[in-house]
Order: structure tokens, then sequence, then C-alpha cells
């Protein structure tokens, strides 16, 4: 892509994000800056090259976004990868019908787009704009699949037909995971980055040492908890988030890390 059509993407982005308030995001936009910085953080020096090739000097979290942000424009250029933001199976399936379902789910879906994505990013061959955007939304999905309503339940939407109460603001239970719970820490994005970012190395060997199946069967599970503790109508505060912080704060650093490991393994 010639330098001129790149600043014009950072233009769109930034024009569209004005709109964006229209939409829900997975984790919402500091939760995918936080995966997204997490993540730069560990990125191997050829994979810093390489990415300074396709972006320059901006940061992943930059970016982490764009892939909401697009739902915004109006000219439907980008209609095609609104399918590719989640999965949805049926709740409490043991892992082997799970991984099964999955792999035979027709179509495009963050399960076949996550490895579709990585696949573009690494083959030099394409042309430099098709890697670009494929390392801008591979940054964007791995954040939606550590969000465990992404890999919920076809009949409630991934949860935004679950009507609930946030401290007696009315809500839907996608929102409250979108933004309700990564905002209550009233972190920004890189002081959040920075508290997560303390695990052993052989913690975070356990969370990247295992498969794209394994990392979806884990939302999957996570999401069953969800479902099971979050009843229509109910009102949601301090206790929910008590029970739900360690799993919000693995799910985001997981991501992370998890993002990091495919990047790397990409270049």
């Amino acid at each position: 892509m010639k330098k001129h059509s790149f600043t014009g993407l950072k233009i769109c982005m930034l024009t569209i994000a004005i709109f964006a308030f229209q939409y829900t995001f997975a984790w919402g936009v500091t939760g995918h800056r936080v995966v997204a910085e997490i993540a730069q953080r560990h990125l191997s020096k050829k994979a810093k090259a390489e990415i300074k090739k396709l972006i320059g000097d901006q940061s992943l979290a930059y970016w982490a976004n764009w892939a909401d942000f697009i739902k915004s424009d109006t000219t439907h250029a980008y209609d095609q990868i609104s399918k590719w933001h989640y999965v949805d199976l049926p709740g409490n399936i043991a892992k082997d019908s799970f991984v099964n379902t999955i792999h035979r789910m027709p179509g495009e879906n963050l399960y076949t787009q996550i490895q579709a994505m990585q696949h573009e990013l690494s083959d030099k061959a394409l042309p430099i704009e098709k890697r670009r955007m494929a390392l801008i939304m591979l940054i964007h999905l791995v954040g939606d699949l550590h969000q465990p309503l992404h890999v919920g339940r076809d009949e409630d939407q991934g949860g935004n037909k679950i009507s609930v109460y946030w401290f007696n603001e009315k809500t839907n239970l996608h929102s409250v995971w979108d933004t309700k719970l990564v905002d209550f820490s009233q972190y920004s994005y890189t002081e959040y980055a920075s508290a997560l970012d303390v695990a052993a190395k052989d913690s975070m060997n356990a969370y990247t040492g295992t498969s794209l199946d394994d990392w979806f069967f884990e939302s999957h599970v996570l999401s069953d908890k969800v479902y099971a503790q979050s009843p229509a109508e109910a009102k949601l505060g301090y206790k929910y988030n008590y029970i739900f912080q360690k799993d919000l704060d693995d799910q985001l650093l997981k991501g992370g890390l998890r993002l990091a490991k495919l990047i790397n393994e990409s270049f």
C-alpha cells in the first residue's frame, strides 16, 4: 500500500471512531487495548521489525479497535467481516463435542478467521496492504476470542438479549462484559496491562502452550459460568465484580500473551 493510502486508512479510523458509541464492542475500547498492549510487550525482535514495515511506529493498541470502529462505515465495504467477531454454540457441551462442532461450522467466523489472518500475515508473497489488514484484524479477533460471550450462545446473541442491571443502570449482559467490568477498575489501558503482566514465566508458558481449540473451549466454559451467574433482570454490582474479577483479568492477560505468540509465529 502506498504511503498516502496508509494515511487514509488512519484518517478513516479516526473519523468513524466518532460514531463508534452506537455499537456494542467486545471488551470495549479499553479491553481491546489492554490485550494489544500486553502483546506488544511480548513481541520478538523479529516480529517488531516486521510489524514496523506494516504499521510504522504505531502500536498494536492504536489499531486494536479498528475492526469495531469500521462497523460505522456507511459504504458497507466491510460488511463481510461482521460474522468474524464471534462463534455461537450450544451451552454446556463437552470438549470433544465442542471441538467437533467448531470444526464443522460453515462459513467464516471467529475461529476460521483467526487462522486465516495469521496465515495471511505470515505470507510474504501477499501485497503489503493485505498483510497489514491481516495484522489489524488479528489484533482485534484474538481479543474477541477472550471475551467469553463471543463464544456464547446464538439464542441470546452472546448475551445481547439478556437484560440486566449494572449498579441500577439497565443494560445487557454482553455490555457488562464488554465495558462495565473492565472499566470498573478505572485503569487506563496501559495501567491495566502493567497490573496484569506480572505472571511468572511458567504461568505464561502454560497460557500459550495450548492450542487454538483449547483457547476457544476455555472461553466457552467461562461463558457457561457467566450465563449461570447472570439471569435475566439480575441486579449486578460489587458481588458480581468480585466473583468474576480473576476470570476477567486472566482472559485479558491470556489474550495478550496469545496474540503475541501468534504474531511471533507469523514471522
